[in-house]
């Protein structure tokens, strides 16, 4: 059976092609403003790149912020339910997934058939999700692929206190009239998100072992400052942006 999980992100559309329970194509693409049409094109790539024509898709399921937008989509499942399921058919020990996006950010904690427990969501505050570190490395003119290597290079824990994008623009410029160093600062930037992330993940009683998806999985300052948080080590798959999506072409398999 072959299957197509669409996962439509705050910034980014991925697609994950399934055959028989095993990736043969997928694709990410950057969403526009029409979102249908980005879509399209995404599925078209990893149609292209599992070698396969779109009529042999036998289902496709929709999940992500923008998922009522794929009315070519059969039916849809929400970000958790596809995090989920996505998650433990790659970490069958996972009982807790952590995913932060570029606007979002969720605690899921699952059992062992990788049905959700509980959940917890960060919605209401950038700083505790991907966009936050895009707006701190511009106000450090650093590029955005530089701020997480740089913020291993501190050596001193630098407080942030401000509870949202703006206010920590305004505190990283106090920062820098006190010359406080770049690496100090970008430290203190992913140790504000890793906080917010933290409370999150506790609320729903986080178990071993974690599994971290999403974009800012790729962050090598974030992944540090959470898994001090954390007191313990994630697991990080090989493309975590692609699981949500991976989820999908799950569940539209009949997958539990």
């Amino acid at each position: 059976m072959i299957t197509a999980g669409i996962d439509m992100g705050a910034k980014t559309i991925k697609v994950v092609i399934l055959k028989d329970g095993e990736i043969i194509g997928k694709s990410i693409v950057i969403g526009g403003l029409d979102q249908k049409k980005s879509a399209e094109e995404a599925v078209e790539k990893a149609v292209a790149e599992a070698g396969i024509t779109r009529d042999q898709i036998e289902k496709m399921v929709a999940t992500g912020a923008g998922r009522g937008e794929v009315d070519f989509a059969d039916s849809d499942i929400t970000e958790v339910g596809a995090d989920a399921k996505g998650a433990i058919k790659l970490y069958p020990s996972a009982r807790t997934v952590i995913d932060v996006g570029a606007e979002e950010g969720r605690g899921i904690r699952i059992d062992s058939a990788g049905k959700v427990v509980d959940f917890s969501i960060n919605e209401k505050c950038a700083a505790g999700a991907g966009s936050f570190t895009e707006s701190m490395a511009r106000a450090l003119e650093v590029p955005l692929e530089e701020l997480g290597p740089l913020s291993l290079k501190s050596t001193q824990e630098v407080p942030m206190n401000a509870q949202c994008a703006v206010f920590a623009e305004s505190e990283v410029v106090t920062m820098v009239h006190n010359k406080i160093p770049k690496e100090d600062m970008a430290r203190a930037v992913h140790d504000a998100i890793a906080s917010r992330i933290t409370s999150m993940v506790r609320k729903v009683g986080f178990e071993k072992d974690v599994v971290l998806i999403g974009g800012l999985a790729h962050n090598v300052g974030f992944v540090k400052s959470l898994e001090k948080d954390l007191e313990t080590e994630v697991m990080i798959p090989e493309q975590p942006e692609f699981v949500g999506a991976l989820g999908a072409a799950i569940a539209a398999s009949g997958g539990a």
